[in-house]
């Protein structure tokens, strides 16, 4: 029987994005009818993973490069692949996915962030700038939307924005795959230190948490990439740093392990307008590893995690208050230990991939009927 082609396109993620290649492409690729495909941009070659045959078309430097001649090569590479359903990733990749949908192909718009908010937030644009820029691309965005057969969104807030214009719109949420970093460590083998994992940016709380190891003095596994490079040298030169353990840009199987090592997970994001609305992956990522999070005290973050005693909520902009809440943590284990098991039943009840995967693969059987 001839399998259906399904290619999922991005020019901006790194092949092994946690969304779309380790929980969409590989549920995907777990359907014997389907033959899944991803095509990426990061120079490192073509191969297969999981079921998923991964078609790498070259990185090329700068924003602008990226943004139309690497975009480009992902379209020649998507015709050439001739699918029956292409599904994107990335708002650059918008104009070729309405070339596809000329084509007669179906096409699935993947919306992972507000876009829109977050120009608003982009505070080295003039403000009026910023408004102007965002209120044009929105117009943009949902014209271009409304061409494409199904969109996703990474969060219910998004989801609001597009189904009063969209007749299907389905809400994935990035929540865990329990199997991969939960695990059974003791926890008083555990040692008192404290993880943040993920894109490091003024923004994500960085600066107001290596500020808060100055009061608390505790070690700190910080993981994942500067944004921008520069805000490194910056935060070397706080006293809070001399407690830090940089380890760069990590693997999922380096994450597990540090995860059943440290006592505390930190997602302190700022209260920026998107933001204020957005489901980070990583506060269930450290529930599902058995640990308490520090989170930002935030009313969605409540409002999910409601009957789950299984984090402490801080204004991100106090390092002191940080501080407070880590030693408390700390110093009190048998709570921690209680609340790192509640996080993790949370997971296995609630918040976990499983119940999102069914949804997408409904929706696809949905769009090829």
């Amino acid at each position: 029987m001839k399998k259906i082609k399904i290619t999922h396109l991005t020019s901006a993620h790194p092949r092994y994005d946690t969304r779309i290649f380790i929980k969409e492409c590989c549920s995907l690729a777990t359907i014997d009818a389907y033959s899944v495909s991803l095509i990426v941009a990061d120079a490192l070659g073509n191969e297969e993973k999981n079921g998923v045959s991964i078609y790498d078309v070259g990185k090329l430097k700068g924003r602008f490069n990226r943004m139309f001649k690497t975009t480009k090569k992902v379209y020649e590479k998507a015709i050439a692949l001739d699918s029956d359903i292409y599904h994107f990733h990335d708002p650059e990749l918008i104009p070729i996915a309405l070339k596809l949908k000329k084509l007669g192909k179906k096409v699935i718009f993947d919306i992972h962030e507000d876009v829109a908010k977050q120009i608003k937030a982009k505070t080295y644009l003039n403000s009026l700038v910023r408004q102007v820029f965002s209120f044009l691309y929105g117009v943009y965005e949902m014209k271009s939307c409304q061409s494409f057969d199904y969109l996703l969104t990474a969060t219910p807030m998004i989801k609001r924005n597009f189904e009063k214009k969209h007749s299907n719109v389905e809400t994935i949420l990035n929540y865990p795959i329990i199997e991969e970093l939960s695990n059974t460590t003791a926890w008083e083998t555990r040692e008192n230190r404290i993880c943040h994992i993920g894109s490091l940016a003024e923004a994500r709380g960085v600066v107001q948490l290596v500020e808060s190891l100055a009061y608390a003095k505790v070690p700190l596994d910080l993981c994942g990439n500067f944004r921008p490079k520069t805000l490194e040298n910056e935060l070397r030169l706080l006293s809070g740093w001399e407690y830090v353990d940089f380890h760069g840009f990590i693997s999922r199987d380096e994450v597990k392990k540090i995860l059943s090592e440290v006592k505390i997970g930190l997602v302190t994001l700022h209260p920026t307008q998107s933001y204020l609305e957005a489901i980070p992956v990583k506060m269930f990522e450290y529930m599902a590893a058995g640990i308490p999070v520090i989170a930002s005290d935030f009313e969605i973050y409540h409002e999910l995690l409601k009957g789950y005693d299984c984090a402490l909520f801080v204004d991100p902009l106090n390092p002191e208050a940080i501080a407070d809440a880590i030693t408390y943590l700390l110093f009190n284990d048998a709570i921690a230990s209680k609340m790192g098991e509640v996080g993790r039943v949370a997971v296995v009840e609630k918040f976990n991939w499983y119940i999102q995967e069914k949804k997408l693969l409904s929706l696809y059987k949905e769009l090829l009927r």
